[in-house]
């Protein structure tokens, strides 16, 4: 939802002042358009780290075949947790960027750009904690944005394989559950190495700016910016859709939603014995991807009356 919301709010900005030059919605998309980007990383950041987190549980569980469904509660408190902690940390952006002008020296154009730049009014204690931001803005976002996801999903991957080789060789390594949980893992592998791919060329920017700034020109600095956001909205693109692919439940509900929205409200009696076919599987598909048990089927009754 997230990733929807880069692409339905920040890719028509950026697009609109390449071509005109102009800010679109001025100062308050200078500042939005950064802090929604830095939201961006953090939620994806912590999110990777959730999903770690359970794959380990899912390997350290005593019956990980009957672990129940988490709750919709709990999982609504830890989304609000990664949500607004990521934008809690991305809040000194607001207050970092502003808009400035610039006239170009050869067709004396007046141009509208982003200027990294906290502003004078602000109170001095706000002042230097904005600053300080800034001087420690590219550690920040290459030891949180960059090397927590990468290393605590890979350190979690490894434990989980540890632990699933040891206490798993007696096991029938063919069973629906281990394959459900090999897709798992596979599909956050997926994430984090898409995630790694995108977010590297704006680490290496980020070094290069900080260390070479004063030696690089205007123009320069504006197309490894531009670089940095698309790698951003290629992301964006591909992480749903990688995230559908790979999970097969999530994917076939998605796929029944879409089909049950382009046939209409009035199936005929095949199509419906086919959806509930198809749902019957998506259930148990999703059922074991998810760690849910199997019920027993109730026991058959007698032929009858007690009379």
């Amino acid at each position: 939802f997230w990733d929807f919301l880069i692409l339905f709010f920040c890719l028509p900005v950026v697009i609109f002042n390449e071509i005109t030059k102009k800010r679109l919605l001025g100062d308050l998309s200078c500042r939005i358009v950064p802090f929604m980007e830095v939201s961006s990383l953090g939620v994806t950041t912590f999110s990777l780290c959730a999903l770690g987190i359970d794959r380990f549980h899912a390997a350290t569980s005593p019956q990980a075949s009957a672990r129940p469904i988490e709750q919709c509660q709990s999982i609504i408190a830890k989304l609000a947790v990664i949500w607004v902690g990521s934008m809690t940390l991305s809040v000194p952006e607001i207050l970092l960027w502003q808009m400035a002008q610039d006239t170009s020296p050869v067709s004396g154009v007046a141009t509208e750009y982003c200027a990294m730049k906290p502003s004078s009014n602000l109170p001095e204690s706000v002042y230097s904690l904005v600053l300080t931001y800034q001087n420690a803005r590219m550690w920040w976002y290459f030891g949180c944005y960059f090397c927590l996801p990468i290393l605590f999903t890979v350190s979690c991957q490894l434990v989980t394989r540890r632990i699933s080789g040891t206490e798993k060789k007696t096991e029938c390594r063919g069973t629906k559950h281990s394959q459900c949980e090999s897709h798992l893992n596979c599909t956050i592998i997926g994430l984090t190495i898409i995630y790694g791919l995108c977010t590297t060329p704006e680490n290496v920017c980020n070094i290069v700016v900080a260390y070479m700034s004063p030696d690089m020109s205007k123009q320069t600095l504006d197309l490894l910016n531009l670089i940095n956001q698309f790698f951003l909205f290629f992301k964006c693109s591909v992480t749903p859709v990688l995230l559908l692919c790979l999970c097969r439940p999530l994917g076939q509900a998605f796929m029944d939603c879409c089909c049950c929205c382009c046939e209409g409200c009035g199936p005929d009696t095949a199509s419906s014995e086919g959806s509930a076919d198809s749902k019957l599987k998506t259930e148990m598909s999703s059922s074991i991807f998810f760690d849910k048990p199997r019920e027993s089927p109730p026991p058959l009754l007698a032929l009858g009356t007690p009379c």
